[in-house]
């Protein structure tokens, strides 16, 4: 179930291709961005992204690109700082990665 949207989140295409050919994702399957503890490149210093398949119970923000839902939980908000949050295709990495910002920058 989809919640009320509070902050944006927008994924780019390339980023959604490599995620759903890399996780081998069938349409309409739902993949959460949550908090995880450890990594170094986030808002939070000792935390990051990361990643699994799930169905939303409070999404707080959703967007859906080549039939694949991506959305965040209520319970991860605090780790965005009213932040919005971009996925892009890293051309130098080589697999998506994420911009975060707020509305006036």
């Amino acid at each position: 179930m989809f919640g009320v949207e509070r902050m944006k989140l927008t994924v780019q295409e390339e980023a959604a291709n490599w995620y759903q050919e890399e996780l081998e994702l069938s349409p309409n399957t739902s993949i959460r961005f949550f908090v995880r503890y450890g990594g170094t490149c986030g808002l939070q210093p000792g935390f990051s992204l990361a990643i699994r398949p799930g169905e939303p119970r409070d999404s707080i923000a959703t967007t859906t690109v080549n039939a694949i839902h991506f959305y965040i939980e209520e319970e991860d908000e605090w780790y965005f700082d009213q932040h919005n949050v971009h996925v892009y295709w890293d051309e130098g990495l080589q697999e998506p990665a994420f911009h975060y910002f707020k509305e006036d920058e």
